[in-house]
């Protein structure tokens, strides 16, 4: 692990207050409290925005073009399934309105009932707090609803079967607009429309006034005691192993629990104690690319032998043949041992690469800049410390090792360097990864990023490339550390992508370029962070230039990450960052860094300002057999001294059972009020057909709906049939102002023009004349 901590001392995440107003402000009297509370609320009415949908998630980019909704197909909260699902709804209300009334109020509907899926559909029914009831109607501004009730006042108990709205508007139109309307103005229906503030950077992750990316987290496990990793096995479980600095390895499946009997106990073969800081024992663990098949891992750990000489041992195990979810104890072939001159910079990264072969990181050895021999360990290809060393555990040597060298590796033949040598130079690297690549892409598929804890000044990323010289102890980030050296002319080596002075931090834990699905916005970012201080930190690479620019990662403010289950705080010293199978990404962090201290927590980034389109991140898993006890996650963050009762942002874990907006149910009567004249025949029966108005758009309207209707039934293989729509009247998928501004109707021949077959009605023929 890490160096040890300067100064240690409990960390308690805090929780937001209830209240803004403190007593420092209750001096304040009359118009200065009054000033100072609209400066406040105009303050918040900026940072406090933030996208989210009536399923409190935040919105997407729909991956097909929206027929109805149309002004919500590049970002939003429908997809087709919901915008079809609309449309229908809209269909039936028009069917028993009445052409007059749908000429006056077709829009005006429509646009109202299309805000299900605004960016900001949470704001605009009142839904972002799950305890109070969801409006059935959005946030209209008085203007705009005033207009609506004058015109459309009749159409409003189709939209909602609340008897106060409904017995409101029959009565009194202000009071009616008045319920109807939101306290901020800037989120009611249209004035949201028309907000830069909230529109100019919709989509995109939210900084802060300074620029820092506010991220928000979920709490997966805690009670783990210094947990310095977690991996997955690859084998399609979705399994999550989570290894403790004492030598226990726990499971964790894909439904949130833990099993009770751990994958692997050797704490009794770990050397490590219980200083704080201490940086001996458990280290690393790789599952093999076809562990699967052959059940195949590898360990790092920390040793003693006889009491006094200390070594870092790698060795192979194998799963059991009996349990998928506990490792053979007998299994254990030591691969490889190296001594440790001292109890810190022990290394303790293993990775596979993209190329099959065993990546082992190991440390210089210890102490202070490295003082071992001429040049130190580091920059002695003869030493393995201070070390990146590539294997092929697929085999043996016939020298009596237990594995072989890959043939490429850089200095193979070299009488003063060491075979398994790959890269050099580096002081104690903390935490690598394996970038998965563009899922698109490909682009920077199976690049090795490491974390490089420095000396006195500096703290680095680098690229891991075959024979690379990465500096140590010549250097210390992009400056000389020992000017001999770093003025010799045959260093020739190279720099890290990104370095930091220890005025921002002093311990850096490498993490991962994200490559998930959920966060769409952070793919590509590289994200890791300080063990001393608990800064997050992320890299966004300039692929032109090649250079890479620093973002700094916050978390969220309390409106931000208010979506169930998630949170806006974490332990302070950040130990590692974890990629589960899907690529979504994690860190491990306590808030007491000691190998016996149970206050380890496991948490998951959350992008708030955007996710993936509903079902695109669904993935199978292999099943998973468990013959023991499954122990159920119950989350802790947040009960601390000062709010021993909270939980969370929201206070709750649970995303809201209850439908957002209550299924109306249509009459099996029409309105009495509408026109025989402009009756609609039944479903049910063979219709009459109305002639249409002799306009060329009318004709051209009714030519297309024939051979889409055609084209349709060869597509559509479905039993059930469309309700057919008069050709006075508009497509599904249209109303008056699309033909107004494009001077025809807009249709698309792969979709239906009613959306989703709809299912017949049990009173369907009496339900319209």
């Amino acid at each position: 692990m890490q160096r040890e901590p300067d100064s240690l001392s409990h960390h308690h995440a805090k929780c937001p207050e209830d209240r803004f107003l403190t007593k420092r402000t209750e001096w304040l009297q009359g118009p200065f409290r009054l000033l100072i509370i609209i400066i406040y609320f105009s303050y918040l009415r900026h940072t406090l925005a933030h996208p989210q949908c009536l399923d409190y998630q935040p919105p997407f980019k729909p991956p097909y073009h929206l027929e109805f909704c149309r002004h919500y197909e590049k970002f939003g909260c429908c997809d087709q399934k919901a915008d079809n699902s609309i449309a229908m709804r809209y269909w039936d209300i028009m069917d028993l309105i009445g052409d007059e009334a749908y000429a006056v109020c077709g829009d005006l509907v429509k646009d109202i009932m299309c805000q299900e899926c605004s960016p900001y559909a949470a704001h605009l029914f009142d839904a972002e707090d799950p305890y109070t009831p969801v409006r059935h109607l959005p946030g209209l501004c008085f203007a705009y609803c005033s207009e609506f009730h004058s015109k459309c006042h009749s159409v409003v108990k189709y939209l909602t079967n609340s008897r106060t709205l409904l017995e409101t508007c029959e009565k009194d139109r202000s009071h009616f607009c008045n319920l109807i309307n939101l306290a901020d103005q800037d989120y009611c229906y249209p004035n949201v429309l028309r907000n830069n503030n909230l529109y100019s950077n919709l989509g995109k992750v939210v900084e802060d006034t300074k620029g820092c990316l506010q991220l928000c987290l979920t709490e997966v496990a805690n009670g783990l005691r210094n947990p310095v990793l977690m991996v997955h096995s690859g084998d399609d479980s979705h399994r999550m192993f989570v290894a403790e600095q004492i030598g226990f390895i726990w499971v964790y499946l894909k439904d949130g629990s833990r099993l009770e009997q751990p994958f692997l106990d050797i704490s009794g073969e770990v050397l490590t104690t219980q200083w704080l800081g201490d940086e001996r024992g458990f280290l690393g663990l790789a599952f093999h690319p076809k562990y699967r098949n052959n059940g195949r891992f590898f360990i790092y750990y920390s040793i003693l032998i006889n009491g006094k000489l200390e070594k870092i041992r790698i060795s192979e195990m194998k799963v059991s043949a009996h349990d998928m979810n506990v490792a053979d104890p007998h299994s254990e072939r030591v691969l490889l041992e190296i001594e440790e001159p001292a109890a810190n910079h022990n290394g303790g990264q293993l990775l596979f690469g993209l190329d099959g072969y065993l990546y082992i990181f190991t440390g210089d050895g210890g102490k202070a800049g490295d003082p071992f021999g001429k040049f130190g360990n580091s920059q002695n290809r003869s030493a393995l410390l201070g070390k990146v060393l590539r294997i092929d555990v697929n085999g043996s040597s016939t020298d009596g090792k237990p594995y072989k060298i890959p043939p490429d590796n850089p200095f193979l033949g070299e009488p003063d360097a060491k075979p398994e040598v790959y890269a050099y130079g580096v002081r104690n690297m903390w935490r690598c990864s394996v970038d998965r690549g563009d899922p698109l892409t490909g682009y920077g598929r199976g690049r090795i990023f490491c974390g490089d804890v420095g000396q006195n000044r500096y703290e680095e990323v680098d690229i891991i490339v075959k024979g690379g010289n990465y500096g140590w102890r010549a250097k210390e980030g992009f400056e000389c550390f020992d000017m001999k050296l770093c003025q010799n002319s045959s260093l020739d080596d190279i720099l890290p992508i990104f370095a930091y002075g220890h005025h921002v931090g002093k311990s850096i834990t490498g993490g991962y370029v994200y490559r998930g699905c959920e966060s769409p916005n952070l793919n590509g970012l590289y994200i890791f962070g300080d063990f001393m201080n608990g800064r997050l930190m992320a890299l966004e690479e300039d692929k032109k230039s090649g250079s890479w620019k620093e973002k700094n990662v916050c978390m969220g403010d309390t409106k931000t990450c208010s979506f169930p289950g998630l949170i806006n705080h974490h332990h302070k010293f950040i130990i590692s960052f974890a990629e589960d199978e899907a690529g979504e990404l994690y860190f491990l962090a306590t808030s007491y860094p000691s190998a016996m201290s149970p206050f380890g927590t496991l948490y998951k980034f959350m992008d708030p300002s955007r996710r993936a389109p509903p079902g695109k991140c669904k993935y199978k898993s292999l099943p998973v057999k468990v013959r023991g006890k499954k122990v159920p996650f119950t989350p802790r963050e947040c009960k601390n001294i000062s709010h021993p009762k909270k939980l969370l942002v929201l206070s709750t874990l649970e995303t809201p059972t209850r439908s957002p907006l209550e299924k109306i149910v249509l009459p099996t009567k029409p309105p009495g009020t509408r026109q025989p004249t402009s009756a609609k025949p039944t479903t049910s029966a063979p219709k009459k057909k109305i002639p249409p108005k002799t306009t060329t758009a009318k004709l051209s309207q009714e030519k297309l709906k024939k051979t889409t209707q055609a084209k349709e039934k060869q597509i559509n293989t479905s039993t059930k049939t469309l309700k057919k729509v008069p050709p006075n009247k508009k497509s599904l998928l249209q109303t008056k102002k699309d033909k107004q501004a494009t001077g025809k109707p807009s249709h698309n021949p792969k979709l239906p023009i009613k959306g989703a077959p709809e299912k017949r009605k049990p009173n369907q023929q009496n339900q319209k004349m």
